[in-house]
């Protein structure tokens, strides 16, 4: 063995890259600093069979990687400022593979990337760095198989202050309980399709709602690229059903080429990370 690969968890803003698992990385996953979520466990157990086996540690390309142009960041409100929080590991992959395919230094490249999942992210990815995106777990963008997206700021007040939630229920509500699962009691889209196939007109309404947020979403990317995206990448779990790529295809055949990636690409995505700097490819990174 030479090294290992760990997903990286949620921790402060941090450029794209590898980073070598240190100490102050792994105080902060101990601790949830920045969140309570399963991927913090990863550089944990890392850690451990890095001392086991001798060998280095490494996290790629971590939930908050934070490449954002300043516009991107400004939200509206002073005092809060849009987050990246995204698949950025699923996302930079795809869009070297793609670049790769196509044929376009990485480097001069402009592509939107949607990663259509139990989350969806859409990134604008330019010259390989997310330099928009919508939060993924409690921010903006169309909502997904179970979380909300971005919602009327009216109705937001309404549920936490007319229905007496507290910050832990509406978190739960809005990012577990929402989209498919809130509208149609399920998360599971093949279940969705059968029903869509059998006739049922609400499943149908719901699923074509969340196909045109997401249409919008892309939309609104490839007007901050000027429209000269490079290419369009669907990738994710939900790329799978050829049901929906075709119906996206209708709202934007505009935007080519379409390049599909069905499902993740996160083991990939490890794997190369680290071996470019196992290769000398790219200097690694410190946690500070």
């Amino acid at each position: 063995m030479d090294a290992i690969a760990a997903r990286g968890g949620p921790l402060k803003p941090l450029s794209g890259g590898v980073y070598r698992i240190n100490e102050k990385m792994l105080s902060s996953y101990k601790s949830r600093e920045y969140a309570n979520h399963a991927s913090n466990l990863a550089a944990l157990i890392a850690d451990k069979l890095s001392h086991q086996f001798d060998v280095p540690a490494f996290i790629v390309d971590p939930i908050t990687t934070d490449e954002f142009i300043d516009e991107a960041r400004i939200s509206g409100v002073p005092g809060i400022e849009r987050k990246s929080r995204s698949h950025a590991l699923n996302i930079k992959y795809c869009a070297r593979k793609a670049a790769s395919e196509i044929g376009i230094a990485l480097a001069d490249t402009k592509f939107i990337v949607a990663h259509l999942g139990s989350g969806f992210s859409v990134a604008a990815v330019a010259g390989g760095k997310i330099i928009d995106v919508n939060d993924a777990l409690l921010g903006m963008g169309p909502f997904s198989i179970q979380r909300a997206g971005s919602l009327p700021i009216s109705g937001i007040l309404d549920k936490i202050f007319s229905d007496g939630k507290n910050r832990v229920e509406a978190e739960q509500l809005f990012s577990q309980e929402s989209g498919f699962k809130g509208y149609l009691g399920t998360n599971q889209f093949q279940e969705i399709e059968k029903r869509i196939t059998d006739g049922d007109k609400k499943t149908l309404l719901i699923v074509n709602a969340m196909v045109y947020q997401i249409a919008k979403e892309i939309g609104g990317l490839h007007a901050t690229l000027s429209g000269e995206t490079s290419a369009l990448i669907l990738t994710g779990g939900l790329a799978n059903s050829n049901y929906l790529i075709a119906i996206l295809n209708k709202y934007l055949s505009f935007i080519q080429p379409l390049i599909v990636y069905p499902g993740s690409f996160e083991l990939e995505a490890l794997n190369q990370g680290v071996l470019r700097i196992l290769n000398g490819q790219e200097t690694v990174k410190e946690y500070l």
